[in-house]
């Protein structure tokens, strides 16, 4: 066998088979459009070899890894750009992955495990991103200046050793399709360092919110705070995998992932559980692993895992829990409901699931557990591809999101769960800077948080989003009472917990953060590196420098675009008398950042008490950052 080491490019059209069925000849006649303007003459222009078409897909061959990623980028740009300008049911996206590896070569063809890597990679992008491995990486992270998310060691379909990834991040060129590339790093004007600035730092206020890249470690359990929910560290321990979609339709994931995030809502608010969070359990999807491995890493005792089948109008959920120690089936059982009484068929699997643990459900959680009336089929439907989009977490998404909650909200206006996601939306496009009228998002986010409350008050996501509001406000005690409500209808809310931490260190009381955090690490092992931001702020104003050094360090590898963390690691430094070190921070934050100022900083930063804005305003000027 003739064997050579190569670059392989793997791209796949996204939702190939609907774009298909809805209309083959204009969907064919646009796919070759695309095939002669944008991707041939790139792949000419970075020196890539066509191995072959696989009707939605294509494979790639280069010699050189560089010449790959910067194809990748170049072909991505141009067709998430001409996919801005199109109707959605026309637009072709495609999904991306590359890796380097020893190929056989047969002919005009390549194979092997570099090529299999390759295409599982592709599985794994976002629609309009790019996925690469650990050798990829290895290869370009000093040549091509792009931002690069690292999403952990994840195992792959038929491949023996698991496979570590990153994904190229959304940048100036994001375009139709949540774009998960970035351009390279420029030199922003006045203005948009000025906003980007504001927007930066006004992000960690929702970044907790944000589904951001995995980390790998975990922490203890802890006890939370007093006025919180009482919770026993022994509770049985439980992971909601992401459930199969058997709907023979890809397209049906938004809807599988949907059910799948309800029953992890549903059974998070069982107190007597203790239910590990979406975005841990989330970075399983599509991965081979066995539940003992899950128990180990997210440290649980069980594991529901199943599949959804949607057809029409009637839902089958096939669901079993087993125990992590030794695969034990404790239960298995088959659920099948029409779609108008989708919310029972969730109450039943969590019923199920609650009487095999033997928990015992207090007055309140049976109330939540019995809830009556049906949901209209569009709107329940209309509500999960709003949500799809809204944790994309991009200001178009955000809008698309918004057009899914409405037209939710026009089949039925009673819907509480439709009202308070878009409240939501509204709090994060007002934190997010993402408007041009906050006045305005302000009212809107207020106006449908209130219609949610009085239509269902245990809406945990109507709390979070006041909360938000409120912290926008600077009105700290209201924002913490918001928060509280949201834990105490769901004793499992992580994000909530790094919320209430981050809101109690604004308020001026630093100490009672640190446990909430570390509560919320321990529900979500996974956890973003805006924990470890949260962690390290709180941990710096009770003045633990090396613990908060050590934060902000973790912060910073885990994303070095991140102008926060740099700030924050210059303020510690500075504090601990590691001026050039510190220094060395301050210069990353300027790149970043170039207009970024002291006076500026003193304006923005929402701190109750002038002691802690003043001793952390004294770090930044120690570390030489300009008034």
């Amino acid at each position: 066998m003739e064997r050579r080491l190569a670059a392989i490019l793997a791209a796949d059209v996204v939702g190939y088979s609907r774009l298909i069925g809805e209309d083959e000849e204009g969907t064919l006649a646009r796919l070759k459009a695309t095939r002669m303007d944008v991707i041939e003459p790139r792949l000419a222009r970075h020196h890539g070899r066509l191995v072959k078409l696989m009707g939605d897909g294509a494979l790639v061959e280069f010699a050189s890894v560089v010449d790959a990623v910067a194809c990748a980028v170049d072909i991505q740009e141009a067709v998430n750009q001409r996919a801005a300008g199109q109707a959605e049911r026309d637009r072709i996206l495609y999904r991306i992955g590359i890796n380097i590896g020893d190929v056989v070569v047969e002919g005009d063809d390549i194979l092997g495990d570099g090529v299999n890597i390759a295409a599982r990679l592709e599985g794994l992008a976002e629609p309009g991103g790019i996925c690469v491995s650990g050798k990829v990486y290895d290869e370009v992270r000093t040549k091509l200046d792009f931002t690069y998310d690292d999403l952990g060691k994840q195992r792959l379909k038929n491949i023996r050793e698991p496979v570590r990834i990153y994904a190229i991040r959304a940048g100036a060129g994001a375009g139709a399709g949540g774009t998960a590339y970035a351009a390279p790093a420029r030199r922003k004007s006045p203005a948009q360092a000025l906003v980007a600035a504001a927007a930066a730092v006004i992000l960690i206020g929702v970044g907790l919110i944000v589904w951001l890249r995995p980390w790998e470690a975990g922490v203890a359990p802890v006890a939370a705070p007093a006025q919180l929910p009482v919770l026993s560290d022994d509770r049985p321990s439980l992971a909601v995998l992401p459930f199969e979609n058997l709907s023979g339709d890809p397209e049906q994931e938004y809807f599988v992932d949907g059910m799948t995030e309800d029953l992890i809502t549903d059974l998070s608010q069982v107190s007597g559980l203790l239910v590990i969070a979406r975005n841990s359990v989330f970075t399983y999807k599509g991965r081979a692993v066995n539940v003992q491995q899950i128990g180990r890493e997210l440290g649980v005792k069980y594991v529901l895992e199943g599949s959804v089948r949607r057809a029409g109008n009637r839902v089958r959920i096939n669901a079993q829990l087993v125990r992590t120690l030794d695969g034990t089936h404790i239960w298995a059982e088959r659920f099948d409901r029409e779609i108008t009484d989708v919310f029972a068929l969730q109450d039943a699997v969590t019923r199920k699931l609650v009487t095999a643990l033997a928990i015992t459900l207090t007055q309140g959680e049976e109330q939540r557990l019995s809830r009556s009336g049906e949901v209209s089929p569009e709107a329940y439907d209309m509500l999960l591809r709003g949500l799809e989009r809204l944790r994309r977490y991009t200001p178009e998404d955000n809008r698309l999101s918004r057009d899914y909650f409405e037209r939710a909200l026009a089949l039925d206006p009673n819907f509480a769960r439709a009202h308070a996601d878009l409240a939501f939306s509204y709090s994060m496009e007002l934190l997010s800077g993402w408007t041009a009228a906050p006045e305005e998002s302000l009212l809107l986010a207020k106006k449908h948080a209130d219609f949610a409350l009085e239509l269902d008050p245990g809406l945990r996501e109507v709390h979070f989003a006041m909360a938000s509001v409120y912290l926008k406000e600077r009105r700290f005690e209201e924002a913490i009472e918001s928060s509280l409500r949201a834990i105490k209808i769901d004793p499992n809310y992580a994000d909530a917990y790094v919320q209430m931490a981050w809101l109690q260190m604004y308020a001026g009381r630093a100490a009672e953060g640190i446990e909430l955090v570390e509560q919320a690490m321990r529900l979500n092992p996974h956890y973003s590196f805006f924990y470890s931001t949260v962690h390290g702020l709180i941990a710096l104003h009770l003045e633990r420098l090396e613990e908060a050094a050590a934060s902000f360090e973790a912060a910073v590898n885990r994303n070095p675009q991140f102008p926060m963390a740099h700030q924050l690691l210059a303020a510690t430094y500075a504090h601990l008398g590691r001026i050039e070190d510190a220094e060395w921070e301050a210069g990353e934050l300027l790149t970043l950042l170039p207009d970024f100022t002291l006076s500026a900083e003193r304006a923005r930063a929402p701190y109750k008490r002038q002691e802690d804005l003043e001793f952390y305003i004294e770090g930044l000027r120690k570390a030489g950052l300009p008034e």
